[in-house]
């Protein structure tokens, strides 16, 4: 496995609409963990396969983050949300393609997802709390949409703003 690069916003990649994964075969499996890997280095708690300029729909998790608690990592092929609930959580978002920017972010309190997993198999599951709000995040991705985007136009041109600078700064160094 290895630590990949991840795509700062604005990058035109993170804006487009993944292909479904046709198959999963080792060379997907192998993306899966690379991704987690670089997830984990990061560190973050969810990374989508655009994030790492792969226009495909895979995205990673692992919501644990007490200290000594068993790692949970998930890596789901093809998520999709079946659905949500009424109810709504606000949850202060971040992003690995947006570093060091953090806005809340209003979405359904509880999904159900279904998936295909590493080995293949169709897989559904509800999630709440912090899972839930990653799936969605995560799953957002893959559509072309970035937590920025639920935000007003001036907070999250400030943000871009930031992140080009960021980019300018990072290629000078």
């Amino acid at each position: 496995m290895s630590i990949r690069p991840i795509l700062i916003h604005p990058d035109p990649r993170l804006k487009k609409v993944c292909t479904p994964v046709d198959e999963v075969n080792d060379d997907m499996r192998k993306l899966a963990g690379d991704m987690l890997e670089t997830m984990y280095d990061a560190p973050g708690i969810g990374l989508a396969a655009p994030q790492l300029g792969i226009l495909q729909r895979l995205i990673v998790m692992d919501c644990i983050k007490e200290e000594g608690a068993e790692p949970q990592p998930m890596a789901l092929f093809n998520p999709e949300v079946v659905w949500e609930s009424e109810a709504l959580n606000v949850y202060e978002e971040g992003c690995l393609s947006i570093p060091e920017q953090y806005a809340d972010v209003e979405r359904p309190a509880e999904v159900m997802v279904k998936w295909v997993d590493v080995d293949g198999a169709a897989c559904e599951a509800k999630f709440d709390a912090l899972w839930a709000t990653c799936v969605q995040h995560e799953i957002d991705h893959l559509d072309g949409t970035l937590f920025i985007d639920y935000l007003g136009p001036l907070k999250r041109q400030m943000i871009t703003r930031k992140m080009v600078k960021l980019k300018r700064e990072r290629a000078r160094a």
